[in-house]
């Protein structure tokens, strides 16, 4: 028996805590985020629901940029599908459906940090230096207790080039 094709939507308040489980079931490829953390960005998560259970994540973050001449970038972050659900393309679903929902904010690009290159470059992303995203080290790797430097840490930089897709990653 195969599991029911889950839908995507937008993360509701009353997701927080199985978004947060869904999160913590990932530790060595997923950044942990508290509660509170999830609770505040709630409008900036999707969950993909099956039988009334959330079985996948994904969520994005505006990031500063300080060259004010550009649009900032934004950071796809949280993806997470649980392990019956995985290899079925409900990871693609999650990230494409994200990146609708950033779109109308016209960034220049969309970064990962990812310890799963294959999958986003299946998605468009390419490999980018570490030093050129500083202003994502500064904000989110800078308090990582997981490692002793970001160009420590063997997640991969990777990003889209925002300011031509169609919504069609090849």
């Amino acid at each position: 028996m195969s599991n029911p094709q889950p839908i995507i939507r937008k993360a509701r308040f009353n997701d927080g805590p199985a978004i947060f489980k869904r999160i913590k079931a990932h530790p060595n490829e997923l950044v942990p985020r508290p509660i509170s953390d999830i609770m505040l960005n709630i409008d900036r998560f999707l969950v993909a629901e099956a039988n009334g259970e959330i079985v996948g994540t994904a969520a994005w973050s505006v990031l500063p940029e300080l060259d004010t001449t550009k649009n900032p970038s934004v950071e796809i972050q949280s993806v997470s599908v649980r392990e019956d659900y995985q290899k079925a393309g409900l990871g693609r679903r999650l990230v494409e459906a994200a990146l609708a929902r950033v779109a109308e904010l016209k960034p220049d690009q969309v970064i990962v940090l990812t310890f799963t290159p294959p999958f986003f470059a299946k998605l468009g992303f390419v490999p980018v230096s570490k030093e050129k995203l500083m202003y994502k080290l500064y904000k989110g790797c800078i308090n990582c207790t997981k490692y002793d430097s970001p160009y420590t840490c063997p997640e991969e930089a990777m990003a889209l080039d925002f300011r031509n897709w169609k919504g069609n990653a090849s």
